[in-house]
């Protein structure tokens, strides 16, 4: 067994040891779903920070700038950073005052039982991509540091073991407490690992007049109509579409108090804009120590060129600091990633097909085995996807853009939102978004913008128009109710 194999399964295990530790806590449906709204603002900062800052900002984001530039990452960082600032701003306050235990409870107390139902399935099914691509980047790393003698498959499958085993049993406080931990190792190892390499390569200066001069830092489109819808679509699939996601929710609305839960996810979301540029620069530093590895690795697997340049040209307490750095991202955003779906799905839809009432006991071990069984089917998807990290992320909340933003919004700020018009704007933008996809996925309209677009105006037409359905039912805003 290698020294840097040794390390990473030590790593593991104490992440391990913090989720059984934390789930000494777990007593009641909250303490598993919201960790009985207990945590610090340190503790929050940290959640939120590790809600994004997984395999697609570490491997994704920047093997996708050594190819695209900054254009091309518009969705993460820039609009990944937006959301969680924004949900502070905007969302968190107004939330967090209706003691809510999912997203999807929301929309049955605003709307209906119908649109609760709608909007669980899609943030549901939105999970599928996103921790698929977590749990590709813990075979990845088990592949790279074994030098192959762990295939990815077989990484893959132990990764999702580690990651279900203390998400299973901790819930919410394995999820804080362990996110709390890993960001520090992220730090640590990160920064370290920047001097290293910035030295290699000739100094952070060298390396940013590189990417410049090679026209990496072009941001904003060119003044085309095309492209500047496709930018748009690009950067509100991530900032708006990952605003109703459960694993948002559930972060902030953790926290102790009202005030840490704005302050946690405004702090949560700078960090991490600040944050996600270090992978970043680490990977295209690769330009300048080693091209011939980026030429070759460009032509199989661009993903792969921050990790081969660490293993080839760091020394190994380097290399022990990095993977462990890229372990804690990656687990950290999927112990909350296999979370939120599984409790939306036993809150909102198996709660309803049971059609009995739970004990507060039976509801706990309910939601412990939907994430055993959604562990096994993310599992099966990570071993037969062939999509990029950054495409199965960014792919993952196209969903909730164009179902549930608007509903949600318009529950919150606009006091004339009906059942009706949340209907509209529900089943309105998810159709249209699949026509586009379906029979014009590359033309003039981002099929999601397209989608968003027709929520926003079924929202409106099903609100103002004669009410034949819910009609009779409250409009008011349960949060100022």
């Amino acid at each position: 067994m290698s020294t840097l194999l040794l390390f990473v399964i030590l790593y593991i295990a104490g992440s391990i040891i913090v989720g059984i530790i934390a789930s000494l806590r777990v007593h009641t449906s909250k303490d598993f779903v919201l960790a009985g709204r207990t945590l610090p603002l340190y503790v929050v900062t940290a959640t939120v920070f590790a809600t994004w800052f997984g395999s697609e900002t570490v491997l994704g984001v920047s093997s996708t700038f050594i190819t695209e530039g900054l254009r091309g990452i518009v969705s993460d960082p820039f609009g990944a950073s937006l959301c969680l600032i924004f949900v502070g701003l905007f969302f968190a306050a107004k939330l967090y005052r209706m003691d809510l235990l999912t997203i999807g409870d929301y929309f049955r107390q605003r709307y209906d039982s119908r649109a609760e139902v709608l909007v669980a399935g899609a943030i549901v099914f939105s999970y599928l991509g996103w921790l698929s691509a977590q749990i590709v980047v813990i075979g990845l790393v088990f592949n790279v540091v074994t030098a192959g003698a762990i295939s990815m498959q077989l990484g893959i499958i132990i990764g999702a073991a580690v990651v279900v085993f203390y998400t299973l049993w901790g819930g919410m406080f394995a999820v804080a407490w362990t996110n709390f931990v890993q960001m520090l190792v992220i730090l640590v190892g990160l920064f370290y690992i920047v001097f290293i390499v910035a030295d290699k390569a000739g100094g952070v200066g060298t390396v940013v007049a590189h990417a410049h001069a090679a026209g990496h830092f072009e941001f904003w489109p060119q003044w085309d109509t095309r492209e500047v819808l496709w930018f748009i679509g690009a950067l509100v699939t991530v900032m708006l579409g990952s605003i109703p996601q459960q694993d948002v929710f559930q972060r902030v609305m953790s926290s102790r108090t009202e005030k840490i839960a704005v302050r946690g996810a405004v702090l949560g979301g700078s960090f991490y804009f600040v944050f996600a540029f270090v992978p970043i620069f680490l990977a295209y530093s690769a330009f300048l120590i080693d091209p011939e590895l980026v030429s070759s690795l460009m032509q199989v697997d661009h993903q792969l060129i921050l990790p081969t340049l660490i293993m080839n040209h760091t020394p190994l307490f380097a290399q022990v600091l990095f993977f462990g750095a890229l372990l804690s991202a990656v687990m950290s955003t999927a112990s909350g990633t296999l979370l939120a779906p599984s409790v939306t799905f036993t809150e909102n839809i198996l709660k309803k097909l049971i059609r009995h009432e739970l004990t507060d006991h039976q509801f706990l071990w309910s939601m412990r085995a939907v994430v055993g069984f959604f562990a096994i089917a993310v599992t099966i998807f990570s071993l037969n996807t062939h999509s990029t990290i950054y495409q199965l992320v960014v792919g993952a909340y196209k969903v909730t853009l164009v179902t549930a933003f608007i509903p949600l919004v318009a529950g919150l700020y606009w006091s004339r939102a009906t059942r009706q018009g949340a209907l509209f704007s529900i089943l309105g933008g998810l159709f249209i978004w699949l026509a586009f996809e379906a029979f014009n996925p590359e033309g003039l309209l981002p099929p999601q913008l397209a989608g968003l677009i027709a929520s926003a105006l079924g929202m409106l037409a099903g609100s103002l128009l004669p009410q034949w359905y819910g009609r009779g039912t409250r409009t008011e805003n349960p949060t100022t109710a």
